[in-house]
Parts: C-alpha cells; sequence; structure tokens
C-alpha cells in the first residue's frame, strides 16, 4: 500500500510577508514544497494531498498540476474558518482555521492509506520520507495503533531572524514518545536559548532536546481520535478568536491514555525552514549544496 504525503499549506504567511509556500529556493524556481515531494516519490508514495485555503487554488494548481502529472497522483482539500460541526458558532473576530490537527481533519475522505504530514515551507530531507515509509508499513495492524514522527535537535532549528514554534520531546529507554509541547515562542538570545511561557515568564531550554518539526507518520485510525477531540475543542473554543487545535495537543492525550504509541525516528538529514523572508537566503544556499553534493537534480523536473 503506497503512502500519501500530506501537505499542510493553508498557513498565510503573516511573519514571512507572503504566500511563502510557491516561493522560489532552487534554481529553476523550484519551492521547498517541490523537493518534499520529489523525496516523497522517490520513497515510494503514490499521492500528495495539499491542504490550503480556496483562495490559493488557483495559484497551487497552476504551480504543482502538470509538472506532478504522471509522476504522483495530486488532490486538494479546503482548510477553511467554517470547516466545523453544524450548530457550532464561531467568534465573529476570527479570522483563520483552526490550526494544524484541524487540518489534517479536514481530510478525512481523501486519505485511505498510512500517510506522512508535514509542513509546506519546512526540508525535512530524504530520509525522512524512507523512514516513515518503512516503519509505517510495519506497524500498519498494530494495536493499539502505532504512530511515528520524526525528531530533530532544537538548536539546529532555530531561526536567526525571529522567533519559532517547536514541539519539545521527551522519550523513553525504546524511543518512543512520553510526551511533546507545544512551544510556541522559542529564541535565541545571544548565548541563550529561551521559550516563553503563557504566563509571561522565560524557560531556558539546552538546544538538544528533540523537537517535532511536524512531519509524522499516521494510519487512518488517527481520523476518528482526530474528530472525537476536534469535537470538543470546537464546542470549548469556537468563541475564541485565537485558539489552536494542534496535532501534538491530541498526541499527547492519546499517548497518556494509552491509546496510541508514537516512535521518535531520527534523522541524519539537516532541516531547515522560511519561517521569515530573512530564512530564504539560507535555504537557497542549502539547496545549492545539495544539488552540487548530487543529492538532488539541477532541475527537479
Amino acid at each position: 500500500m503506497k503512502p500519501t504525503l500530506l501537505i499542510l499549506a493553508a498557513g498565510m504567511g503573516s511573519r514571512y510577508g507572503g504566500l511563502k509556500q510557491v516561493d522560489p529556493v532552487g534554481p529553476n524556481g523550484e519551492a521547498i514544497i517541490d523537493y518534499s515531494i520529489y523525496d516523497a516519490i522517490r520513497a515510494g508514495y503514490g499521492k500528495v494531498v495539499f491542504v490550503i485555503r480556496e483562495s490559493f487554488a488557483e495559484a497551487f494548481k497552476n504551480s504543482f498540476n502538470s509538472k506532478l502529472e504522471g509522476k504522483i497522483d495530486v488532490d486538494y482539500v479546503f482548510q477553511e474558518l467554517d470547516n466545523v460541526p453544524e450548530g457550532i458558532e464561531i467568534s465573529g473576530e476570527r479570522t483563520k482555521p483552526w490550526g494544524t490537527g484541524h487540518a489534517v481533519l479536514v481530510t478525512k475522505e481523501a486519505i485511505n492509506e498510512p500517510f506522512t504530514v508535514i509542513n509546506a515551507d519546512d526540508f525535512y530531507g530524504p530520509a525522512a520520507y524512507q523512514m516513515i515509509a518503512q516503519y509505517m508499513n510495519g506497524v500498519y495492524e498494530n494495536q493499539p495503533p502505532h504512530y511515528c514522527m520524526v525528531g530533530y535537535k532544537l538548536k539546529y532549528t532555530l531561526s536567526e531572524h525571529g522567533y519559532v514554534s517547536r514541539g519539545v520531546c521527551e522519550t523513553d529507554d525504546k524511543g518512543f514518545l512520553k510526551t511533546v509541547v507545544e512551544r510556541t515562542h522559542i529564541e535565541r538570545i545571544e548565548e541563550r536559548i529561551v521559550t516563553k511561557l503563557n504566563d509571561g515568564s522565560e524557560m531556558e531550554l539546552t538546544g538538544d532536546e528533540d523537537v517535532s518539526m511536524n512531519i509524522w507518520g499516521f494510519t487512518p485510525s488517527y481520523f476518528e481520535f482526530l474528530e472525537e477531540a476536534f469535537g470538543k475543542f470546537i464546542s470549548e473554543n469556537a468563541g475564541n478568536p485565537k485558539a489552536e487545535f494542534y496535532i501534538p495537543t491530541v498526541v499527547n492525550d492519546l499517548i497518556e491514555k494509552r491509546e496510541i504509541k508514537m516512535k521518535v525516528l531520527e534523522s541524519k538529514d539537516k532541516w531547515f525552514g522560511v519561517t521569515y523572508k530573512e530564512d530564504k537566503d539560507e535555504a537557497v544556499g542549502n539547496i545549492a549544496e545539495l544539488i552540487k553534493q548530487g543529492v538532488y537534480p539541477e532541475r527537479l523536473w
């Protein structure tokens, strides 16, 4: 059963200042997303599903439909603010959808096989897709459900141009996730790495923590867990203009209840992303070096 690549691309890129999902970083106009899809195809994935806003649809189809034709099946799912259960009244101040967990949930009808979730603007490296596909193939029928994620060291995932959001992980001695805490404001201040807490205080981190960069391996069983959790979340937060339904929040709860197992896989590849406009030059340089090393051809498609 060929896995599916699920790309979360509905974010507006407010800190970046534009539609960063299709901003070119390769020598022939390739975006980071192109390299992710190329790696997934090499790892045997059979379909890519883009989660986008309907307002992005034309830009995405123009960017990807023709070059991916015949290489991998392509589908689009829209994540909108009003993708909520009937009878829910949403705050009039709310302007965006409900976060990464909600983005995965809206693809429930489009995915019937093991799938890998990634961010559109993050580069994970070829090994991540191979490891997830291999792991999920071996545990597809396990009970309780076995899922996985790829972890990266925090100190190698920071931006020099502002704060970032990371899921900070704790694992057991067998490499299974015990907890993942979404830290929404982590930054390097001189020689220190600090995260701001909800009460406004700061907590210092070492930089050697494993963090989730939002690359996950799931089976379709995860949709049932998501649906139940989102129903509870939205009933409590429909009037909150800033509430976010994160993937790690659901994962934490399921681990605590012992309803799932989550294996943390470690990749030796370098992660990089484009949270801010200023990150783009580094991404362009990283891609150029990988092409020089022969990891990618100069022209992907």
